[in-house]
């Protein structure tokens, strides 16, 4: 008579949650990308074609506008004018995965999420103008003005899923992620650019930059520095030819 066949018990581990906090300080220069809310009107309500008149009344480009508009910024009180989404930062711990053997970045993405909507950005802005390509099948260039802080910071809060990860496992998919994902525009992951690089600091390390908080981006956002030669060329060449055609 046949044996029966013998039932293996499931054991299931109680999963609990981790909390890592430390502070993020930039390597190279951080670009805000946000879109801006004239572009985000066009897709809640599109106003369709603009007619050659109506080109020719209105201004292509307003730096000062979309170099405000380009910020992730707080409503009211806080640390800070400019902050971050904190879904980037797990987007970009998700993305090292697949620069660390053994890491599938599906899973980083189900154990590991930033705590909060936002994160503060210590830092000073500065408008920069510079030379893209548009999404269009020409890739039409075009100059596109955004938010720049060459020295930054933040404070994350993240959560991890325990047992499966643990506290050095994290760290060491926030620095690969700071050495070759990065934040914000023309960062490290897109190949091309090499802007939003980031290292994990203690507090001392980034206790000059939180002197760079509300009243400084405030300033900044109301009359910007610019950030290079190039940028300021073309702002100064901006403001006289405005003036020459009476816009």
């Amino acid at each position: 008579m046949a044996s029966k066949p013998k039932v293996q018990e499931v054991v299931i581990e109680k999963m609990m949650t981790g909390r890592l906090v430390t502070n993020l300080v930039g390597t190279s220069p951080l670009i805000f990308n946000a879109m801006s809310a004239k572009a985000r009107h066009e897709l809640l309500l599109p106003r369709g074609r603009k007619t050659a008149a109506e080109k020719a009344q209105t201004l292509k480009h307003d730096p000062i506008s979309e170099y405000r508009n380009s910020c992730y910024k707080r409503r009211g009180e806080g640390p800070t004018r400019l902050v971050f989404p904190a879904s980037a930062i797990k987007c970009a711990i998700a993305t090292a995965a697949l620069e660390v053997p053994g890491a599938k970045k599906a899973q980083i993405g189900r154990l590991v999420w930033a705590v909060g909507d936002y994160v503060d950005i210590y830092g000073e802005p500065e408008l920069f103008m510079s030379v893209v390509r548009s999404a269009d099948m020409n890739k039409t260039p075009d100059v596109r003005t955004r938010a720049i802080l060459r020295e930054w910071c933040c404070k994350v809060d993240l959560r991890f899923v325990m047992p499966t990860m643990n506290e050095v496992a994290i760290l060491r998919l926030l620095e690969t992620a700071g050495l070759v994902i990065g934040l914000g525009d023309f960062r490290q992951e897109k190949g091309k650019g090499n802007y939003g690089q980031f290292q994990t600091a203690d507090d001392a390390d980034v206790k000059s930059l939180l002197s760079r908080g509300m009243d400084v981006q405030d300033k900044a956002l109301e009359s910007p520095a610019m950030y290079d030669i190039e940028t300021e060329e073309l702002y100064d060449w901006y403001n006289e030819e405005r003036k020459a055609r009476g816009k």
